[in-house]
């Protein structure tokens, strides 16, 4: 026995070793420069089986899922698989009281029956190309950063216009390794995405904000939509007429199940890192945007809560924006914790000192760590009104509707002044603000939001120095002497604080109301305000975009052999690495995987994180897991190393062959850093795709889908 767990940690040890060799999101159409690497840890593909433009490959079965998640077709009629909090909105959107499929889940046993998503599309990446030299060659080094930034931006276009010339695809060219290398995309996005399947908040969610950014998990994050084409098989909007897509690819399942040390990659879109963040961008997160955040979101959270006491069903209402809302709460709570555990501002001075020596010897490089601290210095002096804004007054719901309202004011103004009428423009802007009014207002409690509104207005005012607040705001709050929950029971008799208001001036707008609404007004004060500001901080932001650019051409000059990954932005990239689990702490083990066992243990009736469906147990209880079974149980989610960042949400895991084994959902709290690596015990957390499978046929009855994919076994 002892011999066994000794070979168990000295695996596990040797396993973790390699954790950093992971770290990275890279260009899929680079990967020849990882492939050897890849497969050593066992990948049995090309780079060519992976991204190709001359053939099917894996990237043609990856989509990107409303431009903020990741989804992945697995079937030959664009069925797609990704997240259910990446379509939370929709699900929400198609909610009420009375029909909650937050709560109850929902199943389309028939195509006639799945539902249409106005705005949600789903976008293919057809190819990537290196114009890097393209765009330099047009650039050098007496240009201002403006100057850069523009000519930049008109060479783009160029590229772009002709990548796409008499095609319905459209391109962009985006910078990379902060705008030292630029590479041109090209996309085919359809329109027309609609709700299949989506299992009830109770399995979606299970767990919650409670065990959000923690292992082990137990949640089946998952929801299916299908992509339908004109009957051509072309893009187009939701027409009664339109068909399900003939997927170019789509992607296999295994069966097989998984294996602590398995090789595991990743397809997808992930947001923002900041990998090459300075020791000055980091005390700047640590000390003011960080304590920002969480101080506004506690007190949003805490107001939510306590409706919900009172008002139960407060609690399906606000099921969405309220995770939005403890989602980045806690990421924020846990990145400031992980970045001093693991010393990561210390880590980035001593590079910074490295990078001095360097400069010393390469004079071009000479003022780049000053100008970047000088900038933070700026940054950190403006910080609590720049983020105190976004983060309270900008989720004040009279504001958000009154602010959605500006378009047409300025083309009422327009009219008056003699300008011509514009039908076509005026009903684009009336059906937007109709989309935004009925979003904004489809999950609100106008009691609850009255309650925001005094604290947020409270918040801003106390906190933000009062020489940084717009003068009208400080006068208003001097004329109410500090009363805000008058001034909040003010700004809620405006016609921007119902959705019934709202609706009734958009069929019937004037100017009167514009120029005497105080939300209106005030909206407009603080929008004005926050122009004012970025217009103050504009300077600081070119000198620190040149200095960033700079800092991280020098430290790849300084790194020759070291093969570096540029930050994400939101492109394709592929992250690999292995099924592994770790130890967070002394005495502290844990296993990369985790069973419907764990699911009935945590059960708690009492706790609406922790509700069991009575189907769920029932299936349990009888051991009715089909084929979905492993070892007489059901895997629920499992870990990987794999580098992982918002956006990844929803992007099939796939194994060493390209099928896929999981979905990606989450990360542990060492992979709250996404932005900045923070370490060998950054997780990725995955649903297994055969718990999904076993939700979807055992659970939902949805036989019907299963039969679209192709499951494998061998």
């Amino acid at each position: 026995m002892k011999k066994t767990v000794k070979l168990f940690i000295a695996l596990f040890i040797l396993l973790s070793s390699q954790m950093h060799a992971n770290e990275g999101k890279w260009i899929p159409m680079l990967l020849e420069q990882n492939i050897e690497n890849m497969q050593r840890l066992g990948l049995r593909l090309t780079a060519e089986e992976i991204y190709s433009i001359n053939q099917t490959s894996l990237k043609d079965a990856v989509v990107h899922f409303g431009g903020f998640c990741t989804g992945t077709l697995i079937s030959p009629y664009g069925l797609v698989l990704t997240n259910h909090h990446c379509g939370r909105s929709q699900i929400q959107a198609h909610s009420t009281l009375e029909n909650n499929l937050m709560q109850d889940g929902f199943w389309a046993m028939s195509k006639e029956e799945e539902l249409a998503n106005p705005g949600l599309f789903a976008r293919f990446l057809i190819r990537v190309e290196d114009v890097t030299e393209e765009i330099l060659a047009t650039l050098n080094n007496e240009m201002t950063e403006g100057e850069r930034d523009e000519q930049i931006r008109r060479i783009s276009t160029e590229i772009e216009n002709r990548a796409v010339e008499g095609t319905h695809y459209t391109a962009q060219v985006r910078a990379f390794f902060e705008g030292n290398e630029f590479f041109l995309q090209v996309f085919e996005t359809f329109l027309d995405v609609r709700l299949v399947g989506a299992p009830p908040n109770s399995i979606g969610m299970f767990g919650g904000s409670t065990d959000n950014w923690t292992w082990p998990r137990h949640v089946g994050d998952l929801a299916l939509f299908r992509i339908y084409t004109a009957p051509d098989g072309s893009p187009a909007p939701f027409a009664e007429e339109n068909i399900p897509m003939r997927s170019r690819h789509y992607l296999p399942i295994s069966l097989d199940g998984i294996n602590d040390g398995d090789f595991a990659m990743i397809l997808g879109f992930p947001g923002r890192t900041d990998r090459f963040a300075t020791s000055f961008r980091l005390n700047h997160l640590l000390e003011f945007r960080h304590p920002t955040v969480i101080e506004v979101r506690t007190e949003r959270l805490g107001i939510i809560d306590e409706f919900a006491e009172t008002y139960p069903d407060i609690r399906w209402l606000y099921a969405g924006r309220y995770l939005g809302i403890a989602n980045l709460w806690k990421n924020s709570i846990a990145q400031t914790e992980q970045l001093k555990k693991y010393g990561i501002v210390d880590k980035k001075i001593q590079i910074e000192n490295d990078f001095r020596e360097f400069a010393r010897q390469n004079p071009q490089f000479a003022n780049v760590l000053s100008d970047i601290e000088r900038a933070y210095q700026m940054f950190n002096h403006y910080e609590f009104a720049v983020r105190f804004q976004a983060e309270a007054i900008g989720n004040i719901e009279p504001f958000m509707v009154a602010n959605q309202f500006a378009t047409l004011q300025a083309e009422l103004q327009r009219q008056e002044e003699g300008n011509e009428y514009a039908e076509a423009q005026m009903l684009g802007v009336i059906e937007r603000i109709t989309n935004a009014v009925e979003r904004i207002f489809g999950n609100s409690y106008p009691a609850l939001e009255l309650r925001n509104t005094e604290a947020m207005l409270r918040l801003y005012s106390e906190r933000v120095p009062s020489n940084q607040q717009p003068e009208e705001f400080v006068a208003w709050v001097q004329q109410n002497r500090n009363d805000f929950a008058s001034m909040a029971r003010e700004l809620h008799t405006s016609v921007f604080a119902s959705r019934e208001g709202a609706l009734a001036f958009l069929n019937n707008p004037n100017k009167i109301t514009f120029e005497n609404d105080q939300a209106f007004k005030l909206a407009r004060i603080f929008t004005e305000h926050g122009r004012k500001m970025t217009a103050t901080l504009e300077p600081t932001n070119e000198k620190l975009r040149r200095a960033n650019r700079l800092f991280v051409q020098g430290y790849r000059q300084m790194n020759p052999d070291r093969l570096i990954a540029p930050n994400a932005n939101s492109t394709m990239r592929l992250t690999y690495g292995q099924i592994l689990g770790y130890a967070p702490e002394d005495g502290v083990l844990f296993s990369y995987r985790t069973t419907l066992t764990g699911v009935m243990e945590k059960e708690n009736p009492d706790c609406h994180e922790f509700v069991v469906p009575a189907r769920l147990r029932e299936l349990y209880e009888n051991r009715d897991f089909g084929i979905y079974a492993e070892d007489g149980n059901v895997i629920v989610n499992f870990i990987t190393n794999n580098d992982i960042i918002g956006g990844n949400s929803g992007s099939a895991l796939l194994n060493a062959d390209g099928e896929i084994i999981g979905l990606v959902f989450s990360g542990n709290r060492e992979s709250t850093g996404g932005t900045i690596f923070l370490g060998e015990n950054a997780r990725a957390i995955h649903a297994d795709i055969r718990y999904v499978l076993f939700i979807i046929d055992k659970f939902a009855g949805a036989r019907h889908l299963i039969q679209e994919m192709t499951l494998r076994a061998r």
